[in-house]
């Protein structure tokens, strides 16, 4: 008998689960989780999260706290709950509003790994997520010499995925569906068969190449918008999925045939980019350009709405 499709699939990829809900979290019971403030949002939007919000704002404001200071304890306060949930990495995300300020980014790393530490939870079950600017990757690299491990999200680029690996990264996220999203919209189509997809042939240009080069950045899909995408991906190191496409993928039962392997005849890595190399090619894409200024935007927008739900608890 065949095994569903999501079964077939962790055979070949780590399954992390791309949601902040812990219901979803115990029943598909993923390798690792992965957040952004929209997740964070949305589970906190939950009403089976109200214990958690309660007691988080409570003891913030026993201490003083504002409640921007409440809403970054209340963050750190979900991915605990999940580190019980999970066997391995939960990620956790610096300010959106901090992705051009290095120093500040370190700042906010260190301070998410140290409120971590004084709730019980190691710095190897966590993965400080930045977005992937210059400014952020410099960041990483910091923190990575420090022992806290890093995910660079919001990869839209070779130019990213590269620099984020020669930082020593270890995790970047490109994100298919948005890169399908902004190709749909320019080339005026409805959709794209799974080979053909952009954001697809996206990872798969990034995996290839860095299992040719023999970097050891882990590369984990995100962001899909069908499961076409993701059966398409079968073999990439992770993939971050949320419960609507696990659903899918439960229930379906087909065939899945791997589609990415690393590769054994290493090359020579490429040079490492410079500052001015690194900028010029993302200006040069109009759909990174685009898409990682949008993405930065986005994910302070529901930053700042979870400030405001803070506020009227």
């Amino acid at each position: 008998m065949i095994a569903n499709t999501l079964d077939q699939l962790r055979q070949m990829t780590t399954v992390v689960a791309d949601t902040g809900d812990v219901d979803a979290v115990k029943r598909y019971a993923p390798v690792d989780c992965t957040t952004n403030p929209s997740l964070i949002l949305k589970a906190a939007q939950d009403p089976a999260s109200l214990d958690i919000i309660n007691a988080e704002v409570a003891a913030g404001r026993n201490k003083g706290l504002s409640a921007e200071e409440i809403c970054a304890t209340l963050t750190v306060a979900f991915g605990v709950t999940l580190t019980k949930l999970v066997p391995g990495r939960v990620s956790t995300e610096v300010d959106a509003c901090l992705s051009f300020d290095t120093a500040a980014s370190i700042v906010r790393g260190r301070e998410i790994i140290a409120d971590y530490a004084a709730r019980g939870v190691d710095k190897s079950r966590i993965l400080i997520k930045l977005a992937a600017t210059w400014e952020g990757i410099r960041a990483a690299e910091v923190l990575q010499k420090e022992g806290i491990d890093c995910n660079l999200t919001l990869v839209f680029s070779m130019a990213q995925a590269l620099g984020s690996a020669q930082a020593g990264a270890f995790l970047i996220s490109p994100f298919v569906g948005r890169i399908t999203d902004w190709y749909k919209k320019a080339e005026g189509r409805d959709g794209y068969h799974a080979n053909e997809d952009p954001g697809v042939k996206s990872v798969r240009e990034i995996y290839r190449g860095f299992k040719a080069e023999g970097i050891e950045t882990i590369v984990m899909g995100a962001s899909f918008r069908n499961i076409e995408q993701i059966k398409a991906l079968a073999g990439c190191d992770n993939l971050t999925i949320a419960p609507s496409l696990l659903d899918e993928l439960e229930n379906e039962t087909v065939d899945l045939a791997r589609i990415l392997s690393p590769v054994s005849d290493l090359t020579k890595a490429t040079t490492a980019l410079t500052e001015a190399e690194f900028r010029y090619q993302i200006n040069a894409d109009p759909m990174a350009t685009e898409l990682m200024a949008s993405g930065i935007r986005s994910f302070d927008l529901d930053h700042q709405k979870l400030i405001a739900l803070v506020k009227n608890v």
